[in-house]
């Protein structure tokens, strides 16, 4: 269980939490209101990580949510969210991770830059190819983590559980330390005594639409939910586990409960301790969203960005190996049933699903060069606008499959469910019911980054008939059905 739970925090810890609550304090104006998107979060979290140990006991097999999915509905849809995953949900994030890794080394070592260039950007109409020193570095760390996962599953558990260890430590000595700092200096104190005060300049939620509204603050708080939803994601990647787990009906439900409480904990106080030492115009305007460099120089003076770099660095390190191991087993198990490419179904001598760690690899590589051409004609990075396309996406998904628990309850109500979902029916029900409002909100507010992301799943539909015409499901697969 101590094995699964770190998967779990090490999976949802990244830089995230480092970055976002300098946008989200734009979205909603106040500190007050910063708090409240991150307790929805926790909640929404905390919610369907309870009702997922239901089909995780129930069904403790390797590929997760792909596996609910397809008992509750159909193969199509877990296929859906497989090809959504290998394309972007997954491939996308531990891009931009390793990216993010290469860009604070590059805090240490100014040689890793993104604008240090080993091939320069090569334009391809709106967008562009490099190979900078940071995507480079970047593309080390994919290979590094990919290789070691390779090796064996004892290997990839190691390297999960001892830096889940360290940036779980970096991250409650940021916030004690930053409680401590902030209570004797008093630095924070106007956050608190004018707690739901709106300040600062407020960020567009929609078209000419701020929080300076009670209707813009009720959307701005909506918004604000793609970036602190997406920093406590990859929680359920430990279901993509559930074949190596020991004992995965109660050990999976619980680290599940555990993993997420834990770190939803510590980001509401990692929030707080912002709060604590900066005041609410800093937050807001902190240089390039760095909240947490900002919080530590004022601990540390003039060491805080060198000591922020290490405990990121230590961060999205760990972070990417979970997000690594875990994927790559849920392509095992659609390649098991004949939805994708065979060899993948097929364990190395090491019993890891090897050619799926390799194929997951080399596609987040390619996600690493392309570059997104700024109207300044800076460059950003397509991974970027990949995952902001794929946030209402994934939670179409988390939708479907806490809606997965009823429609198997009432299509297998004599099957063996060794954990029942918390608060059943009503825990599941108040998330599809936040989740849908966050969704629409979404869809008619920010269509450009919501719209893309159903392109993206129904590119899977003529795949998917190609997969079941010519896929053969493995001899297991067939004979344990």
């Amino acid at each position: 269980m101590l094995d699964s739970t770190m998967l779990v925090a090490g999976s949802m810890i990244g830089s995230g939490i480092f970055i976002v609550s300098s946008i989200i304090g734009r979205q909603v104006g106040s500190p007050g209101w910063l708090l409240v998107v991150w307790i929805i979060t926790g909640l929404l979290t905390l919610m369907a990580a309870l009702s997922y140990g239901e089909l995780a006991a129930m069904m403790p097999k390797a590929g997760g949510q792909y596996v609910y999915l397809r008992e509750a509905f159909s193969p199509m849809w877990g296929f859906l969210y497989g090809w959504t995953l290998l394309l972007v949900i997954q491939t996308g994030t531990i891009a931009a991770v390793a990216v993010g890794f290469a860009r604070y080394t590059g805090v240490l070592i100014p040689w890793f830059s993104e604008s240090n260039y080993i091939i320069a950007p090569i334009r391809v109409g709106n967008y562009a190819f490099s190979l900078s020193t940071a995507q480079a570095l970047g593309l080390a760390m994919i290979a590094l983590l990919t290789f070691m996962n390779t090796r064996g599953l004892r290997l990839g558990k190691l390297v999960q559980n001892v830096f889940t260890t360290a940036k779980t430590g970096a991250l409650i000595a940021l916030i004690l330390l930053g409680l401590i700092v902030g209570i004797r200096t008093g630095a924070g104190a106007e956050n608190f005594r004018n707690f739901w005060s709106l300040r600062g300049g407020l960020q567009e939620v929609g078209p000419g639409l701020t929080a300076a509204t009670a209707f813009g603050l009720f959307v701005g708080v909506c918004v604000a939910q793609t970036q602190s939803l997406f920093s406590a994601d990859a929680w359920n990647n430990i279901t993509f586990t559930a074949g190596e787990v020991k004992d995965p009906r109660r050990n999976i439900p619980l680290s599940l409960a555990f993993g997420t409480f834990l770190v939803i904990g510590l980001y509401l106080l990692a929030n707080v301790a912002y709060l604590a030492t900066l005041s609410f115009s800093e937050i807001q305007t902190a240089p390039s969203d760095r909240v947490a460099v900002a919080t530590a120089n004022v601990i540390f003076p003039g060491a805080g960005a060198t000591i922020m770099a290490v405990a990121i660095m230590v961060s999205t390190f760990g972070c990417n190996n979970g997000l690594i191991l875990a994927g790559a087993r849920l392509y095992y198990a659609m390649a098991q049933d004949g939805l994708f490419f065979q060899r993948v179904s097929r364990l190395n001598k090491y019993h890891v699903p090897a050619w799926g760690l390799i194929i997951q690899g080399i596609w987040a590589g390619v996600l690493v060069l392309p570059r997104t051409v700024k109207p300044d004609g800076s460059y950003g990075n397509l991974y970027g606008n990949l995952l902001d396309w794929v946030i209402s996406a994934a939670l179409i998904f988390y939708i479907l499959t806490i809606a997965g628990i009823f429609v198997l309850r009432w299509k297998r109500p004599d099957a063996e469910r060794p954990y029942r979902a918390f608060g059943y029916p009503i825990i599941p029900i108040l998330y599809i019911i936040g989740a849908t409002v966050i969704l629409l909100v979404l869809f008619i507010y920010q269509p450009a980054t919501t719209v893309p992301g159903l392109y993206i799943v129904l590119t899977g539909v003529p795949i998917y008939f190609l997969w079941k015409f010519f896929g053969k499901p493995s001899p297991e697969t067939t004979a344990d059905r």
